[in-house]
């Protein structure tokens, strides 16, 4: 062997793999598996950020009383906590019909339902929210809302309380597990499930505007009226029940263009002190706050990649007292040192690269299996595309990372002479 191309020495890196096929497949074996988790990982970790920032979609503003753009956010998209102040209804009506907005969708909160957030809103509520890729809501059974009892429910109160289609549900006053002030002298009638959206939307009871009015046509102060005083279900059917105040408002503009104008205008609003956010921009924020266990993960699965390499070098470093001989002998018909060394480097090479295309195989297979389960159960909607560059990047670093590790051992057999490697050692 005098300075013999590449292609020879490739050809000896896959014969020599070949001939220690069962410890080169379970190499193989560790680091495919340890990629699949580190792409796997990524994968997930991308499409939650994603589907983390569509849990609102193809909203332009949400609007409620001056505080927090966090809090803002908290409250009348993922139901957490409370508002510091309520909207007049007057400045959402009006808003609303600015020649600019395409839509808008009230929201009132404030009352529960054994645990679950109850949301007055109205019909356009399910004709215009998104959420995820701007899907639509859909409905698993019944319809929407039209009579002042009606109620639609999310999937995850559908399937925690066991309610189904036709069943009376009473709403109680204010937040909480247990309440102690229940509206039931009028009961609602379950008209709709929706379909499971993997956002706050399944822990969600959806009833009318009218009817959070009604339910507290008879309350002064938070208390309820004496019994005498009491206005019945059907009374409260004849009162004006237009109300005075909201909790916030969702947007869709006309045109982009438009978007942060408005935003400044009702930023600005003299009459009343508001706040206008951009759903996005503060979902980000959020997602900052959040986002620390998301990189945890991702460094865990970083350093299964890093075991499954010293892994390989381990096997590497076993064998090469078993492949002495080997390596005299190729020192005998011409191999230089540096042929030595390119051979256990390109060996280890070889393992990385097999592995990195293993563990592609396994992650498209795991997330082809795993995507349904995925979107029905936690809302991540994992989209099978091809790999980023970012993630070619990664592949990249592991088969860099392998060649490296390789030039280990590659350098003690580099060292071995042609006398050390035919002595026979006892």
């Amino acid at each position: 062997m005098s300075g013999g191309p590449v292609g020879e020495l490739f050809r000896l890196a896959f014969a020599s793999l070949w001939n220690r096929r069962g410890t080169a497949l379970l190499t193989v074996f560790a680091i495919g598996v340890s990629v699949a988790l580190l792409l796997g990982v990524q994968k997930v970790r991308t499409e939650a950020r994603e589907s983390f920032a569509s849990t609102i979609s193809g909203t332009d503003l949400i609007v409620g009383a001056r505080s927090g753009p966090l809090n803002l956010l908290l409250y009348s998209v993922f139901r957490v906590g409370d508002a510091t102040a309520n909207v007049s209804y007057e400045i959402y009506e009006k808003v609303a019909k600015h020649p600019d907005v395409a839509w808008a969708i009230p929201i009132s909160l404030g009352d529960s339902h054994r645990g679950f957030r109850v949301m007055g809103t109205s019909a356009a509520y399910f004709e215009h929210y998104r959420y995820g890729r701007k899907r639509p809501l859909q409905f698993a059974e019944g319809r929407p809302f039209d009579d002042l009892y009606d109620a639609v429910i999310g999937a995850d109160v559908a399937e925690a309380l066991q309610y189904r289609l036709g069943q009376e549900i009473v709403i109680a006053h204010g937040l909480g597990q247990v309440s102690f002030a229940n509206h039931d002298d009028k009961p609602f009638r379950v008209v709709g499930i929706l379909a499971r959206t993997g956002t706050p939307v399944d822990r969600t009871v959806h009833v009318s505007l009218e009817a959070i009015e009604a339910i507290h046509v008879d309350w002064q102060s938070g208390m309820q009226a004496p019994k005498g005083a009491r206005v019945t279900a059907e009374e409260a059917r004849a009162a004006n029940l237009t109300p005075k105040t909201i909790t916030a408002f969702l947007l869709g503009m006309e045109s982009k263009a438009t978007v942060f104008m408005m935003q400044r205008a009702l930023n600005e609003y003299r009459q009343e002190p508001l706040l206008a956010i951009i759903p996005g921009v503060a979902l980000q924020q959020l997602w900052e706050l959040v986002g620390v266990a998301d990189t945890a993960l991702m460094i865990v699965a970083a350093f299964v990649v890093l075991a499954g390499l010293l892994g390989m070098l381990t096997a590497i470093l076993t064998s090469l007292n078993e492949r002495r001989r080997e390596m005299a002998i190729l020192r005998s018909v011409g191999a230089r040192p540096g042929h030595v060394f390119g051979l256990m480097v390109l060996e280890s090479g070889l393992l990385a690269l097999l592995g990195v295309l293993l563990g592609l195989a396994l992650t498209y297979g795991a997330l082809a299996g795993l995507a349904p389960l995925l979107e029905h159960r936690f809302g991540v909607f994992v989209e099978l595309s091809a790999p980023s560059a970012y993630d070619m990047g990664l592949l990249g670093v592991v088969v860099g990372a392998g060649l490296l590790i390789g030039a280990v051992p590659a350098w003690r057999a580099y060292r071995n002479s042609l006398a050390d490697g035919l002595t026979i050692r006892v």
